[in-house]
């Protein structure tokens, strides 16, 4: 199975100097819980996650009015293609601890997400076994990598 037949499509996005409180109403008002961040040319630059604005800006006081995603983003993020088989993003995800994994396409622009949730309502086609063994590599908090 590829990667295209189990991701969400059509990927909400965000420029680096959109303001918290936008990316948190983007969020809650399509119920997702991260959003890329894609520069000038629309590549990925970083990813925002609805923890990251909880430990990054509000735990830290910083200001949502004023805070943009560029300065709490991560910009070390892991990516896969639509064409990429499901098993090698599931391990990518398992590896790196991330339960979000943004899809782009040869030039690096965001074209999807693939989820826990997306592995889960494949799981048939996937393994019961080898999603539950995702699930639990990416949930192990004793080697805490990534919030992806």
């Amino acid at each position: 199975m590829k990667v295209k037949n189990c991701m969400c499509q059509n990927a909400y996005c965000v420029k680096p100097e959109t303001k918290i409180t936008e990316i948190a109403k983007i969020m809650r008002d399509n119920h997702i819980g991260c959003i890329p961040v894609c520069d000038t040319n629309n590549c990925i630059c970083g990813i925002l996650t609805d923890r990251d604005i909880l430990l990054r800006t509000i735990a830290c006081n910083k200001d949502v009015n004023q805070t943009t995603a560029s300065e709490i983003m991560s910009t070390n993020v892991c990516t896969c293609r639509e064409d990429d088989d499901i098993i090698n993003a599931e391990n990518k995800m398992s590896n790196n601890q991330i339960r979000r994994l943004p899809v782009c396409d040869k030039n690096n622009h965001v074209i999807g997400i693939l989820t826990l949730g997306d592995l889960v309502q494949n799981d048939k086609e996937l393994g019961k076994q080898e999603v539950c063994t995702t699930i639990s590599n990416i949930c192990d908090c004793t080697t805490h990598k990534n919030d992806q």
